[in-house]
């Protein structure tokens, strides 16, 4: 298998996240397997994080950010908001990732790398919550699923104790790399809309 370095993960996770945003359909008040938000919140979640990733990369502060990402980023054309949001994230990276350097987050500085992959895993679960609850191809990409893993497998604790990440679900059947992982990061892989 081919090792992805971070920025090639990172658009191929956005790639994924965009193709999911694009299958939605009407489905936009159903629920997700994050409980909660329904499928418009989530992708406005992501949408979010999508904008944020240009100033950030760019060296502003939250604080310079303040309130202007706050609220729905979606308005009338969700496919559209998520497109556009994803392709200024993807130039922003791509134009600052090869420096290197330090991103201000939430908990103070960070690598830019270290950020970027944070993304990735964010794009790649989040993609496939979308895809679950709006009855998509939960398929993940098995390259991407393997350069998470070996990242995330660093850091599953420090996300837990943090409270990032729900707990491993205690039914959730694993085995394969993509159910592992997705357990790692609280979901269960037989997730259905339907469950209580």
């Amino acid at each position: 298998m081919v090792e992805l370095d971070v920025g090639a993960a990172y658009r191929e996770s956005l790639r994924g996240w965009v193709a999911a945003v694009e299958g939605v359909g009407a489905a936009w008040s159903v629920r997700t397997p994050c409980a909660e938000w329904d499928v418009r919140q989530l992708v406005n979640h992501v949408v979010g994080e999508d904008r944020w990733t240009r100033p950030l990369v760019e060296g502003m502060t939250i604080a310079d950010v303040g309130a202007s990402l706050d609220g729905d980023l979606l308005g009338d054309d969700p496919f559209a908001a998520a497109r556009a949001a994803a392709d200024e994230a993807v130039a922003a990276v791509d134009a600052r990732l090869p420096a290197g350097g330090m991103v201000h987050l939430s908990y103070g500085e960070e690598g830019i790398g270290e950020y970027v992959w944070q993304l990735t895993a964010d794009h790649l679960i989040h993609g496939w919550d979308l895809s679950a609850a709006t009855g998509q191809d939960r398929g993940l990409d098995a390259g991407l699923v393997h350069a998470v893993g070996a990242w995330f497998a660093e850091r599953e604790q420090q996300y837990r104790s943090g409270g990032a990440i729900d707990a491993r679900p205690l039914t959730a059947t694993g085995g394969s790399a993509t159910a592992d992982l997705l357990i790692a990061f609280g979901r269960d892989p037989d997730w259905r809309a339907d469950d209580r």
